[in-house]
C-alpha cells in the first residue's frame, strides 16, 4: 500500500497532476479488477437497498411495524401459514413467526440499521487512528512512547466483553445504534493508528518534509498537506477492509442480543431470532434472505478491500 510521495509545496499545476496521478491509475486498475467490480456491485446493491428501504417497501405494501396475526398459526406456536415461512405476491420473502411482519420489510430495514452503523463506526475510528498515527508519526519523541504503550495497551484489551458490558450498562434510554456505532468506534481504532503510524514514520525525514519545515510551515498544514495525500490510498484500503468487519462485529453483538433493540430490524438480530425456527425446521425461510443479504454485503465489501489494496499497490502496478 505504499505510494510515491505527493509534495503540496511544488506548483498547483504540477502538485495537482501529481495528486490526481495515483488516484488515476488506481481507478484505471480497479476498473478492470474482475472481483473488485464485482464485489463493488454487490455493495451498491444491498446498499442501495437499505438507503432506499422506505421506498422499497412502500413498493411492497408494506412496513417493518405492522403485525400481521391472520399470516400465522397460533395454534402451531406462531409459525408463519404457507411455504417458505409465507412467502407470497403480497409478502416476497414471507412473514416473521410469532408477529407476522412483513420480512421483506424488515430485512431491507435492517439493511438500512446495519450500514448506518457501520459507516458511522467506520468514519469514527478510522479518522481517529489516521489523526493519532499521523501525530505519533510526526512529533515524535515522548509523545510517541506514550502513545504508543497506549495503543499497545489497546490492541490487546478485550474489547468484545467490554462492548457487551457497556450495551448492558447503559441507560436503555439512550439510543441503541448510536450507542452501538460509538462503542464500535471507540475499539476500532486501534489498527488503523498503528499502520498509519508506520506509515508516517516513513515520510517525516523526507526531504519535502523537511523542506516545508525549515519554511516554518505550521505542524497542522504539514500533516493536512503533505503527510496526508501520501496515505490517502492507505487510508481507502482500510476504510474499505474496516466496514465489512464493522457489519460482522455489530451483527455479531445483536445475534447475540446487546446490540439493537428488540423493535429495531437489523440483520444481526434477525439472524438471531431465526435460529430457532432454523434449527426445528419450521421456518428456514426467516434465515435465508436476512443471511443472503448479510452474506452478500460481507462478500462485496472484502472483494473491493481487496481491490482498492491491490489498485493502490505500487509494486503491484509496476509487476
Amino acid at each position: 500500500m505504499s505510494q510515491a510521495p505527493v509534495s503540496l509545496a511544488q506548483s498547483p499545476g504540477d502538485s495537482g497532476r501529481r495528486l490526481r496521478g495515483p488516484f488515476a491509475e488506481a481507478l484505471g486498475q480497479l476498473r478492470h479488477d474482475r472481483m473488485g467490480m464485482i464485489g463493488l456491485g454487490c455493495v451498491l446493491l444491498v446498499v442501495g437497498a437499505g438507503l432506499f428501504a422506505p421506498v422499497l417497501a412502500a413498493i411492497a405494501g408494506q412496513d417493518p411495524y405492522t403485525f400481521h396475526s391472520d399470516l400465522i398459526d397460533a395454534a402451531n406456536g406462531g409459525q408463519p401459514i404457507g411455504p417458505l415461512g409465507g412467502v407470497s405476491s403480497t409478502h416476497w420473502f414471507g412473514v416473521e413467526p410469532q408477529t407476522g411482519r412483513d420480512l421483506f420489510a424488515l430485512v431491507v430495514y435492517g439493511i438500512r440499521t446495519s450500514v448506518l452503523i457501520a459507516l458511522g463506526a467506520t468514519f469514527l475510528s478510522v479518522t481517529f487512528g489516521v489523526l493519532l498515527g499521523l501525530a505519533m508519526g510526526y512529533f515524535g519523541g515522548v509523545f510517541e512512547y506514550v502513545m504508543g504503550r497506549f495503543v499497545d495497551f489497546m490492541f490487546g484489551f478485550p474489547s468484545l466483553l467490554f462492548l457487551i458490558a457497556i450495551q448492558l450498562i447503559v441507560p436503555p434510554e439512550f439510543p441503541r445504534t448510536v450507542l452501538l456505532a460509538l462503542s464500535l468506534a471507540v475499539f476500532g481504532w486501534v489498527s488503523t493508528a498503528r499502520l498509519i503510524h508506520g506509515q508516517a514514520k516513513s515520510l517525516v525525514n523526507r526531504d519535502f518534509i523537511e523542506a516545508a519545515r525549515s519554511t516554518g510551515t505550521p505542524p497542522g498544514r504539514i500533516l493536512r498537506a503533505e503527510m496526508l495525500p501520501n496515505l490517502v490510498g492507505t487510508v481507502a484500503v482500510i476504510t474499505a477492509l474496516s466496514f465489512p468487519t464493522t457489519i460482522s462485529t455489530a451483527a455479531g453483538l445483536s445475534f447475540l442480543g446487546v446490540g439493537v433493540s428488540p423493535t429495531t430490524p437489523e440483520l444481526g438480530r434477525l439472524i438471531g431470532q431465526s435460529v430457532t425456527w432454523t434449527y426445528t425446521g419450521a421456518d428456514v425461510g426467516f434465515l435465508l434472505f436476512p443471511g443472503a443479504a448479510l452474506l452478500i454485503l460481507m462478500l462485496g465489501s472484502t472483494l473491493l478491500g481487496d481491490a482498492l489494496r491491490d489498485a493502490f499497490d505500487v509494486r503491484m502496478g509496476e509487476r
